[in-house]
């Protein structure tokens, strides 16, 4: 009989898609999909810990398939098994313990443990000049909107965000592996692809020679593929003036930005490591409401960073009041082990 899986995703767009990669290589070798409410041979959770909340979630997830699945194997992936390994190897019932580095080989890795086996760990080391690790996604049969993973990688090292330790370097698809990808999905049927990455307006460099996000896009528009593309988050100041005036002509091109802002108070902003000031901010999103009147505009928020009085939350919630976006994403800051915010002064 063939083997049976679930894959349970938290967190990022970035999770996703690596999930729906490793679920189309289970397939590939033999297995099923695990019917809802059944037991599954395999059971793989692609973690998250971007906040304490993801991270208990992520344990939860992993104790709850344990006990769901007491015959079967479950897997933990991702980002907290990047960071904190050890803290998922002695949760009593996980069979095996996957990072970021070698998620790619998960399946190989789930397909050969043998039943009963002894719990193991499958771990590496991001390198510095490592290539991207594509992770080909034949897309989802039953939506027409696609994700595809273009770069990975961050390395901005905000002082709240443990993501860069999480993701490693700056790594990015070389552009014919883009463009071969896009038209895959157009020819399985997908009518909208979102381009997604750790640190989106990184992509490209690290390529030789050095790439850009906005080139990435002009290649695109010249393929004249049957696809609208999607920008995933990107930050305030990786938005210039020709991306902007790229969305507002190009049709195939969504009229959609996700902007995170974090904070509306200058000091608070430095204490992050932001590279942009408040002003500069309101700048960019009344250009882009200007250039473009019915463009989509998200932000993210987060409150009670360290040091964040009454007096920078007021400064935040003008700066919001005053700016013409569409929604926003609005997270309670969370303290993560090893970044320097977590040791700061003044905790909220």
């Amino acid at each position: 009989m063939p083997r049976t899986f679930r894959i349970i995703t938290l967190g990022c767009k970035v999770n996703q898609y690596e999930s729906a990669y490793l679920a189309d290589r289970l397939k590939g070798a033999g297995c099923l999909q695990a019917e809802r409410g059944g037991e599954a041979d395999i059971t793989i959770v692609n973690t998250c810990i971007v906040t304490g909340r993801a991270s208990y979630q992520s344990r939860q997830a992993i104790r709850k398939a344990v006990r769901e699945n007491p015959s079967g194997l479950v897997a933990a992936a991702g980002c907290y098994a990047q960071v904190f390994p050890e803290e998922l190897a002695g949760i009593e019932g996980l069979g095996l313990v996957a990072n970021n580095v070698s998620k790619s080989r998960l399946p190989e890795e789930v397909l050969r443990h043998e039943k009963g086996a002894a719990p193991r760990a499958v771990l590496g080391a991001f390198q510095r000049d490592g290539p991207f690790d594509f992770m080909p996604v034949k897309g989802l049969p039953d939506r027409t909107r696609a994700f595809l993973k273009i770069q990975d990688g961050c390395e901005s090292f905000c002082t709240y965000c443990i993501v860069p330790y999480a993701r490693g370097p700056v790594r990015s698809l070389a552009p014919q592996g883009v463009l071969g990808a896009l038209r895959s999905l157009a020819d399985e049927g997908h009518r909208e692809v979102v381009l997604t990455g750790i640190h989106l307006g990184k992509y490209g460099a690290d390529l030789q020679p050095r790439f850009e996000l906005r080139t990435l896009l002009r290649l695109i528009g010249r393929d004249r593929l049957p696809l609208r593309i999607r920008l995933s988050s990107i930050e305030p100041n990786e938005v210039d003036s020709e991306l902007i005036e790229m969305a507002a002509r190009e049709e195939w091109l969504c009229r959609h930005f996700h902007i995170p802002l974090q904070s509306g108070d200058d000091a608070i902003l430095k204490r992050m490591n932001r590279t942009y000031r408040a002003g500069d901010f309101r700048d960019l999103i009344e250009t882009v409401r200007k250039r473009i009147p019915l463009a989509g505009i998200g932000v993210d928020v987060m409150v009670g960073f360290p040091g964040e009085d009454e007096g920078a939350y007021r400064n935040t919630l003008a700066l919001i009041r005053e700016l013409p976006v569409s929604y926003l994403h609005v997270f309670p800051y969370s303290p993560r082990k090893g970044t320097p915010a977590a040791s700061f002064s003044a905790q909220v």
